[in-house]
């Protein structure tokens, strides 16, 4: 079993769905987890979910769009519990600040929304890299784990996401920089692309029944994955000692579907 004792972790997007299922996950294994979000609400619902299984954790409201409210995040985190030892970036917005939208939203790659491309991409791949920025001064003499998201739907270029494909992509080639780069401070890099059951993929398969159920249906584990037990359980693993070294590594997380593409 990994012992995440002692460690402090945090975790962007971590208010519902995936960025909850690990918070929780990373907290039950003895880390001290800091719950960022954008909103109070689904904040304030994963620190008690925490707490009430005797977990420690801190929730602060962020906007991974802003610099410096990641910065902040991290500054803050460091000052509550006295370090940093694992930083997830899961945090991804839709459409555009004018117009949020709980899913990407589908569009041909020739009229694509410029507004909408900038705020995807801003809120996943540049924030991605704002919160490795923030995190490396804490990391740098202590060593650390970070775990970025990117997504199958970038390498099979699905129709219609053109800025989450680009953007998840982009993730995965800086998870690798960061590898080479960090590796000589024990900084691990690593990447996850899960296919989890979520609202957003609930929102998908709502627009998309027959594309979801054929994607089910072809899985060879004819199953979407859990947040807590999959996504949690590989970031618990990523996140410890076990995985010592591992690093550079992309993990398709997704009952073997890949293996479609």
């Amino acid at each position: 079993m990994a012992n995440l004792g002692g460690k402090v972790a945090i975790v962007t997007g971590a208010g519902r769905g995936i960025g909850q299922g690990v918070a929780q996950a990373l907290a039950a294994e003895g880390a001290a987890v800091v719950v960022a979000s954008r909103s109070q609400g689904s904040i304030d619902e994963t620190v008690s979910a925490i707490r009430s299984s005797g977990g420690e954790a801190l929730g602060l409201q962020v906007d991974v769009g802003d610099r410096a409210s990641v910065f902040d995040m991290v500054e803050k985190s460091v000052a509550a519990f006295g370090g940093l030892d694992v930083l997830v970036n899961n945090a991804q917005s839709f459409g555009s600040p004018k117009a949020p939208a709980g899913s990407p939203v589908f569009q041909p790659l020739e009229t694509y929304d410029e507004d909408d491309w900038e705020h995807t991409l801003r809120t996943g791949l540049t924030a991605t890299l704002w919160g490795m920025k923030a995190a490396f001064p804490h990391m740098k003499e202590r060593g650390g784990q970070i775990i970025n998201f990117a997504s199958a739907a970038g390498l099979r270029g699905v129709e219609g996401m053109s800025a989450y494909n680009c953007t998840k992509e982009a993730i995965r080639a800086l998870t690798r920089t960061g590898a080479r780069e960090w590796g000589k401070y024990n900084i691990r890099v690593n990447v996850i692309c899960p296919t989890i059951k979520t609202a957003t993929l609930g929102d998908w398969a709502e627009q998309f029944p027959e594309h979801a159920e054929q994607l089910l249906a072809q899985t060879p584990l004819r199953r979407w994955g859990d947040p807590m037990r999959d996504v949690g359980g590989l970031a618990v693993f990523l996140a410890s000692d076990q995985s010592s070294y591992m690093t550079g590594m992309n993990f398709m997380l997704d009952g073997g579907s890949h293996m479609l593409t």
